[in-house]
């Protein structure tokens, strides 16, 4: 970071800086913890065309879930650009690794978020899902929805990039059939969108905060498969989460469908390693 961005950082939170270092903070972007003399904050900063739009839409998110009064998120300063790059400044939440105890805190959180619901799925704004578009026109059939604004995009993108041939991806028409045969009886519900094990902390005296959220009103096992994709949270955690919604005799094979989505997108932003994964669901399913 250079020093007049750092300056402009200072004159922002009207403090001055006494260290700035590089800490974690996902794939798509670089992030700073940033002291100053009265508290701490997280810097995320991105050179991308997108990168404002894209924190615009994470600080939306961020801040549709605190309006839930259910499980907390970082407060968000402000969002802005200096000279080519964009900057998205938030609270520094301590953190420490999650207990059983803490995991089935975050669980009850969770189920608690999925409890706030809509009229329709989607959400009224676009956002991104890591550094992709994620269309969120409202609908009132899941179905359509999850094809439509989920599936398809995705299953183009891929043909676009030569990552999947015209062959291997379903038609619309078949992809709407075999999902009306398990999406019945869904509810929207507020989530996440990108609920890996990267994206909640559990802070030093036991709180859950989500971050980096890529949220709409959709079904809630959908944030509960992305949980699972990369190794789960636990089993004290889907206990909680199961006592607000229980698991159903369909839910392993939506489970699978609503990963796809995410391997589709990892697939698109990452490559050939996450083709034998949307494959064999492919040819499970479809």
């Amino acid at each position: 970071m250079n020093s007049k961005f750092q300056d402009h950082i200072a004159n922002r939170l009207n403090e001055p800086i006494l260290s700035c270092y590089s800490v974690s903070g996902g794939d798509i972007s670089r992030a700073y913890k940033i002291d100053t003399p009265n508290k701490s904050y997280f810097l995320k900063i991105n050179n991308a065309d997108n990168a404002l739009s894209m924190f615009q839409s994470e600080a939306y998110g961020l801040q549709l879930i605190q309006n839930t009064n259910t499980i907390k998120v970082p407060t968000v300063l402000f969002c802005d650009g200096f000279q080519d790059t964009f900057f998205l400044i938030m609270e520094y939440i301590e953190s420490k690794s999650p207990s059983n105890h803490d995991l089935k805190v975050l669980g009850t959180k969770l189920a608690e978020l999925h409890q706030n619901t809509s009229d329709v799925f989607g959400l009224k704004e676009d956002n991104f899902i890591g550094s992709l578009s994620q269309s969120n026109k409202q609908s009132t059939s899941w179905v359509d929805f999850y094809a439509k604004e989920r599936l398809l995009p995705q299953l183009q993108l891929t043909r676009q990039k030569g990552l999947l041939s015209a062959n291997e991806c379903p038609s619309e028409n078949i992809m709407t059939e075999r999902l009306e045969e398990l999406f019945f009886n869904v509810k929207p519900s507020m989530l996440h969108g990108d609920l890996w094990s990267g994206n909640y902390l559990i802070s030093t005296n036991g709180i859950p905060y989500l971050i980096d959220p890529a949220i709409y009103y959709g079904h809630h096992e959908v944030d509960i498969a992305m949980t699972k994709l990369f190794g789960g949270f636990g089993d004290s955690f889907y206990k909680a989460h199961s006592e607000y919604f229980p698991v159903t005799t369909e839910t392993r094979a939506r489970i699978e469908i609503y990963q796809l989505y995410y391997l589709l997108v990892h697939l698109n932003l990452f490559g050939k390693s996450y083709y034998n994964s949307v494959k064999s669901i492919l040819i499970k399913y479809f």
